[in-house]
């Protein structure tokens, strides 16, 4: 009875259903070796050689692939259909012979399908083969690369710039988009233009729109009306003549649909439609693939296979009628840089089975099923065929024309379907609907408006248009774009706000960083072209040992220049590189690096433990400081007025803005401060504001049985406190509404105090909490549940709690997802101590010896985290 293995615990058991008793199916949960996260893994003196360990976690699912070969000795990998696929079905049989649970004759074998079906599985086991070590060597390649840069220059980062985390090899790369195209709004003037538009009416009294296209004679342009004035001699113009219908022009049109999906398409529909965000895209499109729903989910193809192609038209056919299947099917091509079409694109397994049929899914699922279905059947349906109709009305003595345009569907085809979603929404005149217009007829005046415009930066880059970006480039690939953006938001490089992406100083300083000293491996070019040379490794075309090589022979060279660098060497020139953002000019002509508080010293960049910012040279007796962006030259800090002798500052500080009495001295080295609380804006902060949060905590009252109750905020919200004179401690209640902690009352405050006493002793900590959600059995035994916390909700198995990602909600939570999570948080926990907890009192002191050697290794990695990530 041959050992089936595959990659989680949901697609075995949709392969077991399908192969039934005669065959074992096992997973491996992933990964089960990496290289060990410490200096050394990757030996470039000997050829590259590399160590790997099997993952703490992973241990247990090697040892019960082991123990199930001890009586059936056939062994096939049915891991995914793709480079990391392989990898997985390389690192276990690697693993295995290591362990000697594979023998020499025990017949070891690689299968691969792109569907969970009954068919596919089917098909893909009468067809075995061998490990593709060309695929493996690329995996190689990969990874020793991303190593390399990761625990080399790193460590360059942590010494020369305080505060900054990891450097990853394509994290790097994609980041410096998101901080360049921050810089060009910021560096970005306006531009000033007028258009006029005017509503005019046919003889019938059906009105429409139409734009000036011609004034004096002259043909405008965008930027031909520069001004109010300008617009204001336009409309005169058009007032003072009367208008008629010079040509009606009627073309025929088409439109053809999109491609089906592939993974960067499908990343930027989803965020599009739905605001998901990448991880949170490939985890439903996992769970569809994973129960058969879908096609395999990482791929940049867009070929369908030739019986899906001849299933949708059927179903075309069927759903709306002949007239919407187009003669002959339509065939893709993908247009991509450095595109390998080495997979199918992403479709439904069974035409037939309707996002209806899926009501029961998870809402992400459901959502993400709904899309590729109807994208994979508009496909291949008929073009929707349009009129598109151009009016031009003018002055019988040429001085002026206008123009109205629009459109009519004359055949839907495809869009009875399905329309793509566009990133960013312009309005396009095509889009109106024209009343009948005939040439020669009048054109009645009944409004005529001019309209002032602007011109606009460049938007900032959502997470699907990054990918985009990233796909043109040529940086990355389908499966690393989810795991790239998600990284850079984790290291706190980049922020998302209302789906924007927007740089932080820490990481607009990293990337300048990078591009001073490290040009060439951040440079687009540079990263897509050894993306093309991983490519040559996984076609057989190329060596990987010379592709690392021939990087690592530059690369060293760039870390052995730059670790001999001072600090401030390194921030002088990083000051010099962010002068025009730093120190803009000032409205009256001053120097924009002389201190706006001291007027004396110069202002310069500064970096700490929480990011860069601006400060004044002449510190400690001036302590101005200001972010390094987005406040302008005269800073963040302001004076919101006097209290006394004692001046009230608003600044900004490492956990957002706080208001503050006074300025450090050497005998009052911390005066008194108050953050801001939830929901406050800085914009709107006044002295009495000010002066109401700094008199803070907030005396409500003698409580009935003694003791005073007061208000304040805490590092976790709102919250009343009050003391008994028995207790030992005091009990604390949080508030919902910041304002309460202004305006709660007494008998309200002793309410919500009694509560919290009656729900448990101490500092009023309650019965058990009730989970958000109850998800089931974990497979290795223990309830896992989603919980609410004071960080936001999590899931919980034992003593195992991992934090949800913030995209995902809590009720959309499967029981996969969660396990999942939890078996990624453990893994990340120091496997030592895990094992002492669970020895036997009789082997304590070889637990003690093993505890007293793991931790510092451990501590430090887990104190710089994995830098190759």
């Amino acid at each position: 009875m041959p050992v089936v293995v595959v990659e989680s615990p949901a697609k075995a058991k949709t392969i077991n259903k399908y192969l039934g008793s005669d065959y074992t199916v096992l997973a491996s949960y992933g990964h089960v070796r990496d290289l060990p996260p410490k200096d050394g893994s990757v030996d470039t003196e000997h050829e590259f050689d590399m160590t790997w360990e099997i993952g703490a976690d992973s241990r247990k699912h090697v040892k019960a692939i082991a123990d199930a070969l001890k009586d059936d000795n056939e062994l096939i990998l049915a891991t995914d259909p793709d480079r990391e696929g392989e990898a997985i079905s390389w690192h276990l049989e690697e693993a295995l012979r290591k362990r000697r649970a594979i023998k020499k004759d025990t017949p070891v074998s690689r299968v691969v399908f792109n569907a969970i079906t009954k068919s596919a599985v089917t098909e893909a086991m009468q067809n075995p083969r061998q490990v593709d070590n060309d695929l493996v060597h690329a995996y190689l390649a990969r990874r020793a690369l991303d190593y390399l840069v990761g625990f080399n220059l790193s460590p360059v980062l942590w010494r020369k710039l305080p505060g900054a985390r990891s450097a990853g090899r394509v994290q790097s790369v994609c980041l410096r988009l998101i901080v360049e195209r921050e810089m060009e709004i910021e560096a970005f003037n306006a531009r000033e233009y007028w258009s006029v538009k005017a509503i005019l009416a046919t003889p019938r009294g059906q009105e429409y729109e139409a734009r000036l296209t011609v004034l004096a004679g002259d043909k405008l342009d965008k930027y031909s009306i520069e001004n109010e004035t300008q617009a204001e001699l336009a409309v005169q113009a058009i007032n003072s003549r009367d208008l008629t219908v010079q040509s009606v022009e009627a073309k025929p049109g088409s439109r053809n649909p999109s491609a089906p999906f592939m993974t960067s398409t499908l990343q930027q529909e989803a965020s599009r439609k739905f605001g998901m965000g990448a991880r949170q895209c490939m985890n439903a499109a996992q769970r569809l693939y994973e129960a058969g729903y879908i096609t395999y989910m990482r791929t940049d193809g867009i070929d369908m296979a030739p019986e899906a192609v001849t299933a949708a038209r059927a179903e075309i056919e069927t759903r709306y009628g002949k007239d919407y299947v187009p003669s002959s099917p339509r065939i893709y091509k993908n247009k991509a840089k450095n595109a390998q079409e080495a997979h199918e694109c992403i479709r439904p397994t069974d035409m037939s089975r309707d996002p209806g049929q899926l009501a029961k899914l998870e809402t992400d699922q459901r959502r993400l099923y709904d899309l590729v279905w109807k994208r994979t059947i508009s496909c291949q349906m008929e073009a929707a065929r349009l009129e598109r109709t151009t009016v031009d009305i003018g002055s019988n003595d040429g001085q002026i024309v206008m123009r109205a345009t629009g459109q009519v569907v004359l055949f839907d085809g495809f869009l009875r379907v399905y329309e793509e979603g566009r990133d960013d929404v312009v309005v396009d005149e095509d889009d109106n609907r024209l009343p009948q217009i005939s040439q020669g007829e009048k054109a009645d005046k009944r409004t005529i408006s001019p309209e002032q415009h602007f011109t606009q930066p460049p938007p900032r880059y959502t997470e699907a248009t990054l990918v985009k970006k990233m796909e043109e480039l040529g940086i990355g690939r389908p499966s690393t774009y989810a795991s790239v953006i998600t990284t850079i938001q984790d290291r706190e490089y980049v922020r998302k706000d209302k789906n924007r992406l927007f740089p932080e100083d820490k990481g607009r300083i990293v990337t300048i960083f990078l591009l001073n000293f490290f040009r060439k491996y951040v440079g687009y070019d540079f990263t897509a072209q050894l993306e093309e040379q991983l490519d040559d490794v996984s076609a057989g075309e190329r060596d990987y040992k010379d592709v690392l090589a021939r990087f690592w022979r530059d690369f060293s060279a760039a870390i052995s220049e730059t670790s001999e660098l001072r600090i401030t060497e390194v921030l002088d020139v990083l000051d010099d590189a962010l002068a025009p953002q730093l120190y803009p000019p000032r409205e009256d002509g001053t120097d924009p690096r002389i201190c706006p508080k001291c007027g004396e010293g110069k202002l310069h960049l500064k970096t700490s433990r929480t990011g860069g910012f601006v400060g004044c040279g002449n510190y400690p007796e001036c302590t101005y400081t200001r972010p390094i962006a987005g406040e302008g030259a005269d800073g963040d800090e302001r004076l919101l007025g006097m209290d006394g002798e004692d001046e009230i500052h608003l600044k900004a500080g490492r956990f957002g803005p706080y208001v503050q009495r006074g300025e450090p001295t050497p005998e009052n080295k911390k005066p008194p401060r108050a953050s801001l609380p939830k929901g406050w804006s800085k914009d709107d902060m006044d002295l009495e504001k000010a002066l109401t949060l700094l008199s803070l905590p907030r005396e409500i009252g003698m409580h009935p049985e003694g003791g005073e109750i007061k208000s304040n905020f805490g590092r976790f919200g709102p919250y009343i406190m009050h003391q008994l004179p028995d207790d030992a401690k005091p009990v604390y209640a949080n508030l919902k509404d910041p304002n309460d902690v202004f305006e709660i009352g007494m008998n309200r405050a002793v309410e919500l105090l009694a509560e919290k006493r009656a729900n448990g002793p101490g500092r009023g900590r309650g019965a058990a909490v009730k989970p958000l959600k109850e998800l089931g059995e974990h497979p290795d035994g223990g309830a896992i549940n989603v919980m609410e916390g004071r960080y936001g909700p999590y899931v919980k198995w034992e003593k195992v709690n991992a934090t949800l990602p913030k995209d995902v909600d809590p009720k959309d939570v499967t029981l996969e997802t969660a396990v999942e999570l939890v078996n990624e948080k453990a893994a990340k926990k120091k496997p030592a101590k895990k094992a002492a907890a669970k020895k036997a009192p009789a082997k304590k002191a070889a637990t003690k010896k093993t505890t007293a050697k793991k931790p510092a290794a451990k501590k430090t990695a887990a104190k710089k985290e994995d830098p190759s990530g």
